[in-house]
C-alpha cells in the first residue's frame, strides 16, 4: 500500500470514491510485468463507488450517485478517475459492491461479440471459459436477450454452473468428442462467433466446430504464443480469426460499446444479470486476491473491497 494524491477530474471525467474493484487476469499480468507496465502503475480496470467530483462538461451525474465504471487503470485505490462516457449509474436492483464486477465483463463481451464479430440472432455463439468473470456475465446477459450461447469449462462443477448462468449447452473442453457435442447441440449448424480466453488451446477443435464464415476472437495472447492454423481449413470455411486488447482501445470505440450496453443490458442488470461473487478481499490483501485468481478454480468474479471510512 502507498499514499498517493487524490486525482482531480479533468474535462469530461468523473472522480469516483471507490467501494470495490474487480480483479481481472490483466491485473495479474500487470503485476508480473512491473509497476511501469501499460500506463497507470496502479492496477484495476473496473470499479464501483460514488461520485466524488465532476470535471468540466459532465452533466449526467451528480455528486453522491452510486456508479460503476470501466477505468484506464487505477482501480486498486480509494479514488479513481473515469471518463464520463464509461460511467454508469448502478441500478437499484444491483448490489453496489458486486457492481464492481460488471464493467470489464460487459465491455469485453459486447466489444468482441457485437462490434468485432457482429454476432447475428440466427447464429450460435460459444465462450471458452463460461464461468470466468467475463464468461458468466456474458452468458447471463446474452441468453436473457435471446442469443444462443454455448460454453465450455474445465470441470463438471463449472459445466453445471455455466448451465445455470444460461448457457444453451455446456461441455468440458477436455472431452474427446467436444466437436461432436457442439455440432449435435447446434443441430449441425456449428458456431458463428467464438470467444476464446485459452490462447488457442483448443484451436483444432474450434476450427472443426465453426460454421462457414465463422469468427473467432481471442482475449489472451498466451504470453506471446504463436497460433498454428491449417490454412486449408481456414479457407474452406472462410473463417476469420482476430483478437483485441480492451485497455488500449480508443475512447470513441469504448464510448460506442458503452451506448450498446446501456441500451441492451442496463435495463436487466440486477434482475436477469447479476455478478456471481466468488470471493472478496480487502484492498490491502490484493496479493491474496491475485493468488486466488491464478489458481483458476473460482466461478464468477473476485472483488477487492475498500474498507469503509
Amino acid at each position: 500500500m502507498a499514499e498517493m494524491p487524490v486525482p482531480h477530474p479533468g474535462p469530461n471525467q468523473v472522480l469516483i470514491r471507490i467501494s470495490a474493484a474487480g480483479v481481472n487476469r490483466h491485473d495479474c499480468n500487470q503485476r508480473s510485468a512491473g509497476v511501469h507496465h501499460d500506463g497507470n502503475p496502479v492496477p484495476g480496470l473496473e470499479v464501483s463507488g460514488v461520485v466524488a467530483a465532476l470535471g468540466e462538461g459532465v452533466t449526467e451525474f451528480a455528486t453522491g450517485d452510486a456508479v460503476m465504471a470501466l477505468v484506464q487503470g487505477g482501480g486498486y485505490a480509494e479514488f479513481a478517475l473515469a471518463d464520463a462516457a464509461l460511467v454508469m449509474v448502478v441500478p437499484d436492483a444491483l448490489d453496489p459492491v458486486a457492481a464492481a464486477g460488471v464493467p470489464e465483463a460487459l465491455f469485453t463481451a459486447w466489444w468482441n461479440f457485437f462490434a468485432m464479430m457482429r454476432l447475428q440472432r440466427e447464429e450460435f455463439a460459444l465462450i471458452h471459459g463460461g464461468t470466468s468473470g467475463v464468461g458468466h456475465i456474458a452468458l447471463q446477459a446474452m441468453s436473457s436477450l435471446g442469443y444462443r450461447v454455448l460454453a465450455t469449462a474445465g470441470s463438471a462443477r463449472k459445466v453445471k454452473a455455466a448451465e445455470g448462468f444460461g448457457a444453451f449447452a455446456a461441455f468440458n473442453y477436455n472431452h474427446s468428442d467436444l466437436v461432436g457435442k457442439v455440432l449435435r447441440a447446434t443441430g449441425g449448424a456449428g458456431i458463428g462467433a467464438l470467444l476464446d480466453m485459452s490462447a488457442g488451446a483448443h484451436m483444432a477443435a474450434d476450427l472443426e466446430m465453426m460454421a462457414p464464415d465463422g469468427r473467432i476472437a481471442h482475449l489472451s495472447g498466451g504470453g506471446g504464443a504463436a497460433l498454428n492454423v491449417p490454412l486449408k481449413t481456414l479457407m474452406a470455411k472462410r473463417l476469420s480469426i482476430t483478437g483485441s486488447l480492451l485497455r488500449p482501445l480508443a475512447l470513441e470505440r469504448k464510448t460506442a460499446v458503452a451506448a450498446m450496453i446501456r441500451r441492451d443490458v442496463l435495463p436487466i442488470l440486477g434482475t436477469k444479470v447479476r455478478p456471481s461473487v466468488a470471493a472478496q478481499f480487502n484492498l490491502e490483501d490484493a496479493a491474496a486476491a491475485h493468488r486466488e485468481m491464478e489458481k483458476g478454480s473460482h466461478i464468477g468474479k473476485i472483488l477487492l473491497r475498500v474498507a469503509d471510512r
